[in-house]
């Protein structure tokens, strides 16, 4: 049996995930609907996370903190070990999480004349972080051909010429789609961002999730470091988004001088003493070891969910290269997204609809299937019903 076999009861913790329901999907009665939305794993953190939260409790005074040398170096010795990839100390800022990490990018180095570029479909704080910051908001949308998504260069380098297009947010893996952008491909976005000087803004919060092939740092194989910053976490990795915690990796000196100052006219900035802690768990040959058996098991989710809805007529769901979240595309059956949202939450099973994602989701789902096994299968047996009556 697997460590991830184990069902966790998770109501009544204040979980958003389980306890929003009727809040989020407008329901007064969500009582036995398994919720397969947010990006969120049903999965206790590894024992080394909780035994480093554990040991700082051991010292009762949570007096001020800082984040020290051995945060720091857990993180960097994390990328060169697990991506082969070296960044120095000095590059790394924290923050409380990636979202608000996007947000200070785009205040820092965006004006409201200007127009913030991405993908689509693309995860929605891409595009509403901008949009609350009043700045303009622009897509390049991805080319879609049997399930397959590519991006098209031509495209692309259109939609980042104008002059106000001054800021790119790349999602890498992708979410929701759950593709990884191989090295040809981010060759080709750093040196156009560059050449029309546009700014690269790399979400990476998924790449340590990459579950085939590997996951290629920005950082890693820019020729352009000081238009990149990258932002990376390891609370989607190790399930612990509660304990807010995030990276920005910022090579130039004088973006990190301007961040930094954006942070703290915001009072923001730093970790609290636990997500340290945390951070320190996570980053560690027990953390490694962990997250090597989450991925085989996510691998065995995801081959499960495919098998089971491919074989619905009118469904199509690729495994996904990254990420625990899959794309499930019904557009065949020609069901209305909201009878469709209607029709799941019906059979006890909720999902993230297609279109919160953009208007380039339109007949998509996306499900979250880093789940016990157990639980994966009532809710796919839930899903097939709705397509299958």
């Amino acid at each position: 049996m697997s460590l991830f076999d184990k069902v966790y009861t998770r109501q009544q913790t204040d979980s958003l995930k389980w306890d929003k329901l009727k809040l989020v999907y407008g329901r007064d009665n969500v009582d036995g609907i398994i919720p397969m939305w947010v990006a969120d794993m049903d999965f206790a953190a590894p024992k080394s996370i909780t035994q480093a939260i554990q040991k700082r409790l051991d010292n009762p005074v949570y007096g001020y903190s800082f984040e020290g040398e051995a945060c720091t170096t857990a993180t960097t010795n994390w990328l060169k070990s697990q991506h082969d990839t070296i960044i120095d100390s000095s590059w790394v800022l924290y923050h409380q999480g990636v979202v608000p990490a996007i947000a200070s990018v785009v205040e820092a180095f965006t004006s409201e004349a200007d127009t913030v570029l991405m993908t689509a479909p693309i995860y929605p704080p891409f595009f509403n972080s901008p949009k609350q910051l009043a700045r303009e908001v622009a897509f390049c949308p991805l080319d879609e051909s049997n399930g397959i998504y590519t991006l098209n260069f031509d495209k692309l380098e259109a939609a980042l010429a104008p002059e106000q297009v001054t800021l790119f947010i790349l999602c890498h893996p992708h979410n929701p789609i759950g593709f990884t952008w191989d090295e040809t491909a981010l060759r080709q976005i750093d040196a156009l961002c560059a050449k029309h000087g546009v700014l690269l803004l790399s979400d990476e919060i998924h790449s340590d999730l990459v579950l085939t092939g590997t996951h290629t740092p920005l950082l890693k194989i820019t020729a352009h470091p000081e238009n990149v910053i990258t932002l990376f976490a390891p609370t989607k990795t190790f399930n612990i988004a509660g304990i807010h915690a995030a990276m920005m990796f910022v090579p130039d000196a004088q973006k990190r001088q301007t961040l930094q100052k954006t942070m703290q006219s915001h009072a923001q900035g730093g970790l609290n003493i636990f997500a340290i802690a945390a951070i320190e768990g996570a980053f560690s040959k027990e953390g490694a070891n962990w997250l090597a058996e989450l991925k085989d098991y996510l691998r065995a989710n995801i081959r499960y969910t495919a098998e089971q809805l491919n074989a619905v007529d009118g469904l199509r769901i690729h495994e996904n290269d990254a990420t625990y979240l899959m794309w499930l595309d019904y557009r065949a059956t020609n069901l209305d997204e909201k009878d469709v949202m209607n029709r799941l939450l019906d059979a006890g099973v909720a999902l993230d609809p297609g279109t919160k994602y953009g208007e380039y989701g339109k007949g998509f789902l996306r499900i979250n299937i880093a789940c016990p096994k157990e639980t994966l299968e009532q809710g796919i047996s839930r899903i097939k019903a709705v397509f299958t009556a």
